[in-house]
């Protein structure tokens, strides 16, 4: 069976990613830093999908975590999907700056390391894929967040390019950018989501769906959803200033 290496595995988007692919037969890798619960999920997905769900519990903002995350995928992984992160409580400047720190080291670090591990045995076998889980943010104004999932969908785009000459298309790297998605992601970082109007919220299932239908196409950078779609169409015509003021409060209210 093909195995695929989850991090931030337990909850939204990581834990949809977990369950769509043990249904699809993947072996699993799972990855976050509550054990309890992590071991939990893992068995959860063992009964009812008869795969093996190996659980690795590690933090990555800690380098003794992100060095047996990079040892593990080393021994050979079929898909990585690069899904930890998390938001700050707060904006720039009431956060403190070994918060922001962390948060790049979680969001690109980690990232880069991972993906650095993975892709050299995916090319020698000649197949693999890499999903980094990104943002819609990356192409809005939204502090160090925006800034970090930015910077994701650039390195992702390079690594793409570089790999797709050396496999002939059969190794695939591509970020994926939801909006907002209904997880644990904005009560965990103390978020009062009220003012998002409902059409705007996505269903994890659906972002997962939609993201393994692009990698399989080669997508480079998938946006889910056409609401969407069409607001990062405008944010690459519409002046950025304009932009700036537009995103950099919506759904930034911290309780």
């Amino acid at each position: 069976m093909p195995t695929a290496f989850i991090t931030g595995a337990t909850a939204g988007i990581g834990a949809a990613f977990a369950r769509r692919l043990a249904s699809d037969g993947f072996d699993l890798v799972l990855l976050a830093r509550d054990a309890p619960r992590l071991e939990r999920a893992a068995a959860e997905l063992r009964d009812r999908y008869a795969v093996r769900a190996e659980p690795l519990p590690a933090d990555l903002s800690a380098e003794d975590g992100l060095a047996a995350a990079e040892d593990r995928v080393r021994t050979g992984v079929d898909l990585l999907v690069n899904n930890a992160g998390f938001g700050n409580k707060g904006v720039f400047l009431d956060v403190p700056v070994s918060d922001e720190l962390t948060m790049l080291r979680v969001h690109c670090e980690a990232v880069l390391r991972l993906t650095h591990a993975a892709l050299p045995g995916m090319l020698e076998r000649g197949r693999g894929g890499v999903v980094n889980v990104s943002s819609a943010a990356a192409f809005a104004t939204r502090g160090t967040y925006g800034a970090s999932k930015a910077w994701v969908v650039n390195f992702s785009q390079g690594v793409a390019a570089d790999i797709a000459r050396r496999s002939g298309g059969r190794v695939r790297v591509m970020a994926l950018c939801p909006g907002f998605v209904h997880t644990e992601f904005h009560d965990r970082a103390g978020m009062d989501m009220s003012d998002v109007p409902g059409f705007m919220w996505l269903d994890k299932d659906d972002v997962v769906d939609a993201a393994l239908r692009d990698l399989r196409r080669g997508v480079q950078v998938s946006i889910p959803g056409p609401q969407y779609k069409a607001i990062v169409g405008l944010t690459r015509v519409l002046p950025r200033a304009l932009v700036s003021r537009m995103s950099s409060s919506t759904g930034r209210k911290y309780e």
